[in-house]
């Protein structure tokens, strides 16, 4: 799951680039609020987490210039403005949580999971299809109650696969959730990730649209 990061401290920054990564996320890191309103406006991430006091633009104005630009990623306000005033302009504005330093760094990612899961219309913890279980936060897959033991890029897809339940997303799309800046991207590889995954978790959970590219089917409400 690729996310952006807004933080200007180089000390700050660098340890929640390693904490979140260690979390499972994919993080790409910039440190000014035009940076992050350019890369907002323009890449597909699936959240992002924004402190407020940026050089060149403040957080608070960014926020507030890509939420009339219509963006709608889910994004988490990580600050050291702890006034209650700051907290309901920053929820007013467009935040989808308001944090303020410091923060550890286990809620802080269960906080992002629970933005994601709650920006794709997915109410609980563990995502299900056709038998196949996905925990995000311990970053397991069990088929069927037998536990499965996933490659960290196999699981990567399958999370952005059942998080899009019922939407086909083409290679580029996946590969734009799945690599974070300076990651090369072999050129089959999601072709030979999804083949893997076909073959540990049976052939008809991944389907493929011709020409346009991969779904999982979303699963019928219960009665």
């Amino acid at each position: 799951m690729r996310i952006l990061l807004v933080e200007d401290d180089p000390l700050l920054g660098d340890g929640l680039r390693a904490g979140l990564r260690q979390s499972g996320f994919h993080v790409d890191w910039v440190r000014t609020g035009d940076a992050a309103e350019r890369e907002l406006r323009a890449e597909p991430y699936a959240a992002a987490v924004l402190d407020l006091g940026l050089p060149m633009k403040d957080g608070m104005d960014v926020l507030a210039a890509v939420r009339r630009a219509g963006v709608t990623l889910p994004v988490l306000v990580l600050t050291a403005r702890d006034a209650v005033a700051d907290r309901i302009r920053g929820l007013d504005v467009g935040a989808d949580d308001y944090v303020v330093k410091p923060v550890d760094l286990d809620e802080l990612a269960a906080r992002l999971r629970a933005l994601v899961r709650r920006a794709h219309g997915q109410p609980r913890e563990r995502l299900c299809a056709q038998g196949v279980e996905l925990d995000p936060a311990s970053r397991t897959v069990r088929r069927g109650g037998e536990a499965l033991l996933l490659p960290a890029r196999e699981f990567d897809l399958l999370h952005v696969l059942m998080l899009h339940a019922g939407r086909v997303l083409s290679r580029e799309q996946l590969e734009q959730q799945l690599y974070s800046w300076g990651r090369e991207v072999e050129s089959n590889a999601i072709e030979v990730h999804v083949h893997h995954l076909r073959r540990k978790l049976g052939a008809g959970l991944i389907q493929t649209v011709r020409g346009v590219g991969y779904m999982i089917a979303r699963e019928a409400a219960a009665p």
